[in-house]
């Protein structure tokens, strides 16, 4: 079976609902779908028809044919039908026989008058273990979430199904698993932890909420709740609202696939959510251009057009809430004001195309660049310029010989980085004035590295989830190892660590199969990735 995982993204503690609610589909509910579903309702009612009109032209010349053979057909079986009534006297089938006594009733029913009946089982005194009680009780148990646990979102593929999981990650007891998950339409590309609620009726447009966008193959933007489970559709779609005059336009304007204001013209291959401005989520698309959008309207409020190739990544400015870092293509990494839509804003050019963008969290004057190449640059903010190719970056890091297709810095640890790449490992490094520095090297099994993300909570500081090609997601305490405790001791010093064992401590889900995107590969991986897993020193594992 083939399985992978393109994407992961943590959940802060304390967001998500102790006991989730179960969908309820209602009337009102089903005039939601049918109103978000227009456009695809719509369509399908025009193929349908386009269907019929073809089939009505191409069946006409048969239609004479088949009514004269159909109506030969019919004489025969009338003379058939008659010749069988006159032999089994057939007309009189139906006539009672006045000589046949009404009968006597069963024995088995003869004192069905003295049973007892009640209208429901909860009023019958004999039943004492109500219907549904303790599966009930059950079900509530099994999907709790305690305010010291961590979700975390992957998206994923498995033939040819794509859907959302959401897991439960229990550090404690050491503990992964998948509490519930969610169909998605297309192969999933990104994915986007949201704190404000999106079209929920009864909720205050203010107040916390858990919810996740998702960008896919498709050029729409799917809203969920993740406090609901088993939903049958979104809670919103970005880039399909408005009414009936405005759905036609759009559908009109998709088909000739330019790219405009209002919507995506096709895949979305970066999310990125304001966590000042919490209504905003700002988008990257195929379509080259960067829209920003109101979740309190679902509606795109800016679109902006400055970059020439696809935009892979985005990341907010941790202090000036207003601008956005955004990576493309284009081999160019542009730093704009979306106060300031007609400006051109300040670029640095690298030298292949851009996988990830990051801020420091630490220093919001730099930022990170990774590369197709396995190049990592960081750069000066305030040295950016118009022309790209008069920047130069504060230092660069060939972190791996193939793409660096993730990384991401520690919110909690000053200097402390991780990298994934398409050549199967995962790397910590240490980041001090004098540069970066490895700290360790790691092949977790995963296949192709698509994912790597911190988590949170200060509390869960030295977590780290890997997903990949092979479908299997991990989180890696990465305390455990001896070498990630000594260099950052120092700039950790009152976080909780583990040194109970110099093994490093895993958790995962895997799968009984691996991916075929993997099959093929030589002996001499597999051996080395055997010697990998099989080594349980905790000094003996890392690289200096």
């Amino acid at each position: 079976m083939t399985s992978m995982v393109t994407t992961t993204a943590w959940v802060p503690r304390g967001f998500a609902a102790p006991f989730p609610n179960k969908y309820q589909f209602d009337e009102e509910e089903f005039e939601r779908i049918a109103s978000l579903a227009k456009l695809q309702l719509d369509d399908a009612e025009e193929d349908l028809a386009e269907a019929q009109e073809a089939e009505k032209k191409g069946s006409a010349k048969g239609d004479k044919k088949k009514a004269e053979r159909a109506a030969k057909d019919d004489d025969a079986s009338d003379i058939e039908i008659d010749d069988d009534l006159k032999e089994y006297d057939l007309e009189h089938y139906d006539d009672t026989d006045e000589e046949v006594g009404e009968g006597q009733p069963m024995g088995m029913f003869g004192n069905v008058k003295s049973l007892a009946y009640y209208e429901s089982n909860k009023e019958d005194p004999y039943i004492t273990l109500q219907e549904g009680e303790n599966e009930d009780d059950d079900d509530r148990e099994d999907l709790q979430i305690l305010a010291t646990d961590n979700l975390l979102l992957a998206a994923k593929i498995e033939d040819e199904l794509a859907h959302l999981e959401v897991y439960v990650y229990e550090d404690a007891a050491d503990n992964l698993y998948v509490h519930h998950d969610i169909m998605l339409p297309a192969i999933p590309l990104c994915v986007e932890w949201l704190d404000c609620p999106v079209s929920k009726p009864g909720v205050d447009k203010d107040s916390a909420a858990n919810f996740v966008a998702i960008g896919t193959f498709d050029p729409d933007i799917e809203i969920w709740d993740l406090d609901t489970i088993d939903c049958m559709y979104p809670n919103a779609i970005l880039g399909q609202g408005g009414n009936a005059e405005e759905e036609k336009k759009k559908k009109k304007k998709k088909k000739s696939k330019k790219a405009n204001d209002e919507y995506h013209v096709d895949a979305v291959l970066a999310l990125a959510a304001n966590r000042k401005h919490r209504n905003l989520l700002a988008s990257g698309s195929a379509d080259k251009t960067v829209k920003l959008w109101d979740l309190h309207t679902a509606k795109c409020a800016k679109s902006y057009s400055y970059h020439t190739d696809k935009v892979c990544s985005l990341a907010w400015h941790g202090v000036e809430s207003t601008v956005l870092l955004s990576g493309s293509y284009d081999r160019t990494a542009a730093i704009a004001d979306m106060r300031a839509p007609g400006e051109q804003p300040m670029r640095v050019g690298v030298e292949s195309d851009i996988e990830t963008v990051r801020w420091d969290p630490h220093d919001p004057n730099f930022f990170y660049v990774s590369t197709e190449n396995g190049i990592v640059h960081y750069f000066d903010a305030r040295k950016a310029s118009k022309d790209p190719s008069a920047s130069s970056s504060v230092w660069k890091l060939q972190a791996h010989d193939e793409s660096v297709s993730s990384f991401d810095l520690n919110p909690v640890i000053p200097g402390f980085m991780v990298t994934g790449s398409t050549d199967k490992t995962v790397k910590i490094w240490d980041i001090t004035a004098a540069g970066p520095s490895l700290v360790v090297s790691r092949d977790f099994d995963v296949g192709k590295v698509f994912s790597t993300a911190f988590a949170p909570d200060r509390e869960v500081a030295f977590r780290v989830s890997i997903a990949g090609s092979n479908g299997n997601v991990s989180v890696w305490d990465t305390s455990t190892n001896a070498g990630v405790r000594k260099a950052f001791a120092q700039k950790a010093p009152n976080l909780p660590t583990r040194e109970d064992g110099a093994e490093d401590r895993l958790v995962a889900v895997n799968n009984d199969e691996e991916s075929s995107s993997d099959e093929g590969e030589e002996d001499g991986d597999e051996d080395d990735s055997e010697e990998d897993s099989g080594d349980q020193d905790g000094d003996s594992m890392d690289e200096d």
